[in-house]
């Protein structure tokens, strides 16, 4: 049996040999730098591609002492809202030279610390980063980077530097407000277990207040962790009316579990809403989908991406503005099928 010859990276001399051009041309070519003639920039760029040689940024980093990387930390991307906050990020350095490199914490402040060291490492020239809520050690690091810092998703807090996102207390607060004012009155709520969930707990710290100046108390409340959202929300619906028959509203974290309940209920032959009016939070696409619609809120997830990543696009420009932004965006309730009296 013949050996396969050893494998070795390729070089600018391969290119050079393949084009016929000098390694020196080529070099600047590939690094979008000096004046070379079209002719010599397409023969380049050819022989590139067919060798399938990619540039080692890593050596070009040692000078500027950054990479064209924008290191992204999101909890999730089982959660259907970090994808559309994703694509909203990749839409704008798409026009860019900068490209978003993706870090996952599972919500799990340690990880978090772990992937954000592993990422400032590279020497990034950006980070956007889920959250304003985090360890000692991972602000430390995140004031010490000197590069721009956008924290996404919630403005209930102190930035590092930039943060781009809604007010999670103001939403819960809005959607009790909208239950309270169409005459709803014994309401349960569903949620999940997740303690570093921050957003969770503030729309949930909003939603009780709001509801506590009407009067109101939340009924019956459950939370659950772990397994598929949709399965989930049928099961404790199942079970809290089952517990609380008299509920006529049930509030959900998310439209996952807030679509199972929805389903449970359909099947239950109940009347929504005058009977009892449901709603989620967040305004996935997965909604359209439902015999009903399911009262939900729009949690802005690609202006966000979008948003956060023209900030660090802008900063990193030559000549870029050098101050944080604090951008709130407004969500808004879509009352669909499940939130108005019959």
């Amino acid at each position: 049996m013949t050996s396969l010859p050893p494998k070795r990276p390729l070089t600018l001399r391969d290119v050079s040999e393949a084009s016929g051009v000098s390694e020196m041309t080529v070099s600047r070519v590939l690094r979008g730098r000096g004046d070379v003639s079209e002719n010599t920039r397409d023969k380049v760029l050819a022989a590139a591609k067919q060798l399938g040689y990619v540039p080692n940024k890593i050596a070009g980093a040692l000078a500027s002492q950054r990479v064209n990387l924008v290191a992204v930390i999101i909890p999730s991307l089982s959660n259907m809202v970090f994808p559309e906050v994703m694509t909203g990020i990749s839409a704008v350095l798409d026009e860019t030279s900068l490209q978003p490199v993706v870090g996952v914490t599972n919500y799990l402040p340690e990880k978090e610390e772990k992937v954000l060291y592993e990422m400032l490492s590279w020497r990034p020239s950006g980070v956007i980063i889920a959250g304003v809520e985090h360890s000692d050690a991972t602000r430390a690091m995140l004031k010490a980077a000197g590069i721009p810092i956008v924290e996404i998703m919630d403005v209930d807090g102190t930035p590092v530097d930039s943060m781009v996102g809604i007010s999670h207390r103001r939403a819960g607060r809005m959607m009790a407000q909208a239950i309270a004012a169409e005459g709803y009155r014994r309401i349960g709520f569903m949620g999940t277990k997740m303690p570093m969930d921050h957003r969770a707990r503030k729309r949930f710290e909003g939603f009780t207040e709001a509801l506590a100046k009407e009067g109101i108390e939340v009924a019956d409340q459950e939370f659950y962790d772990g397994g598929s959202a949709l399965a989930k929300g049928r099961e404790m619906t199942e079970a809290m009316l089952k517990r609380s028959p008299d509920l006529d509203f049930l509030y959900y974290s998310n439209d996952m579990i807030g679509a199972g309940g929805l389903l449970y209920l359909l099947e239950k032959g109940l009347n929504i809403p005058s009977e009892i009016g449901l709603a989620g939070f967040n305004g996935v696409e997965l909604l359209q989908g439902l015999p009903r619609q399911l009262a939900t809120m729009d949690a802005c997830r690609s202006e966000i991406g979008r948003k956060a990543a023209q900030i660090i696009a802008q900063r990193c420009a030559e000549d870029g503005p050098d101050e944080p932004e604090a951008i709130e965006l407004s969500p808004k309730i879509s009352f669909g099928d499940t939130l108005k009296r019959g």
